[in-house]
């Protein structure tokens, strides 16, 4: 979790192959939603880190009822 300063030093990131398995889709789909900006990520070499709370906020968001 981050503090109000913006510290991340206690944030915990995922991988590209993580936040897919979590979320129950694709790589590229997760690579989709990076590269269109709807899941903040950052940089590291040429990999994508997403921070855990930032994923959970997206599924949280993208929930809906059906019924």
């Amino acid at each position: 979790m981050t503090s109000s300063s913006g510290d991340i030093s206690e944030a915990k990131f995922l991988t590209v192959a993580e936040v897919a398995a979590m979320m129950r889709v694709s790589k590229m789909t997760v690579y989709r939603l990076v590269h269109n900006g709807d899941l903040p990520a950052v940089r590291v070499g040429r990999s994508f880190r997403v921070r855990e709370e930032d994923a959970n906020e997206y599924i949280r968001k993208s929930f809906y009822d059906a019924g």
